[in-house]
Order: structure tokens, then C-alpha cells, then sequence
């Protein structure tokens, strides 16, 4: 098969699964080796970002997916249904955030970390498909354990997790300063 031919195929398949897809999948699909299949799809990337073409393709952690370029949304709003929009409160943020740097988390860790609640958080991460059940930890009761989608990486522009910023410790200090002292304000309450 010659290289336009294995570019069109890789297309018509990305276009059709209409979620990511492993690169290792892709190659055995065309037949050929991995490291052939990805130097096909990074040139694929560059030539629909350097093209004026209303998709591209991006890579999340390995996997490939066609997707509308975000300088497009506005004809999108004009053709489909507005969607309902996602609001992620402050507390769901925050949740997201230790998911994120902490995971597979549970949500006893989660509560502890926060010092509420956050089942209602966790159940609206979910919703949005921004958190996943990632398995169950080995200890009494089993407790559920939770991490990032692909979704996640996605809404973010991250490539993959080794990507997110790293924390600073002189800042998650201070965070940890700023938590104990309303701690102690609020027991004196």
C-alpha cells in the first residue's frame, strides 16, 4: 500500500471510530510496524494544522482521535443543538484536582484530604466523564478507586498525565498552612 493510500485509510478510520485510537491498533490495521504508523499520523498532524481544514488530529497518551478544530465551535453552534454546558464548580475543581495528582485516590482519601464530603463532587466528575472507576483498593470493604479519563486529558490539552504542571512544594506548603489554620478556626467555633 503507498503512503497516501495507508493516510487515507488512517483517516477514514479515525473519522469513523470517532474516538481515540491505539497506535498499535492503526498499525495492524494497515499492516505495518508501530513506529510507521505513528511517523504516519505526526505527519497527518502537520499537515492538517498547517492546512486551513476544520479537523485535526490529536494524540492522547498514545492513542489518536480526529477532532473538530475549536476555531470551528461557532459554525458547529449554528448547525447542531447548543449542548448543555458542564459547569465545574469550585469544589468540583478542586476534587478533579487532587484525583488528578493523587490517583487511583478513593473517596476516604479524597474526604480526607478536603475535610468534607465528596460524593456529590465525585458523582458529578463521573457525570461529566472526567473520572472513572479505576479499579478497588485490597483492603477492608473494597472502596472504589478513582482517576482521570481520556476525557480529561482531552478538556485540558494534555498529551498524556506527565504533562500537567508540576506541583510546586513551597506553594503546597503554604496550602497546607492555609488549611490547618481554618482547621483550628473552625474548632474554636
Amino acid at each position: 500500500m503507498e503512503k497516501q493510500q495507508m493516510k487515507a485509510a488512517i483517516e477514514a478510520v479515525l473519522f469513523t471510530m470517532g474516538k481515540s485510537v491505539p497506535a498499535d491498533v492503526i498499525a495492524n490495521a494497515l499492516e505495518i510496524e508501530k513506529k510507521e504508523a505513528i511517523a504516519l499520523l505526526n505527519e497527518m498532524m502537520g499537515e492538517m494544522n498547517s492546512e486551513e481544514r476544520g479537523v485535526h488530529i490529536i494524540e492522547l497518551d498514545g492513542s489518536y482521535q480526529m477532532c473538530t478544530k475549536t476555531e470551528m465551535y461557532d459554525y458547529l453552534i449554528k448547525v447542531a443543538v447548543q449542548p448543555k454546558k458542564q459547569i465545574l464548580t469550585e469544589v468540583v475543581i478542586e476534587t478533579l484536582s487532587i484525583i488528578a495528582y493523587k490517583q487511583p485516590v478513593t473517596k476516604l482519601e479524597l474526604e480526607k484530604i478536603r475535610g468534607v464530603k465528596c460524593d456529590h463532587a465525585v458523582n458529578k466528575l463521573v457525570e461529566f466523564g472526567l473520572v472513572e472507576e479505576k479499579g478497588r483498593l485490597e483492603a477492608p470493604g473494597r472502596p472504589m478507586l478513582f482517576g482521570t479519563t481520556e476525557e480529561f486529558l482531552r478538556r485540558f490539552g494534555l498529551p498524556n498525565l506527565d504533562a500537567m504542571p508540576e506541583l510546586r512544594s513551597d506553594k503546597t506548603e503554604e496550602f497546607m498552612l492555609e488549611a490547618e489554620e481554618e482547621i483550628s478556626l473552625k474548632s474554636n467555633d
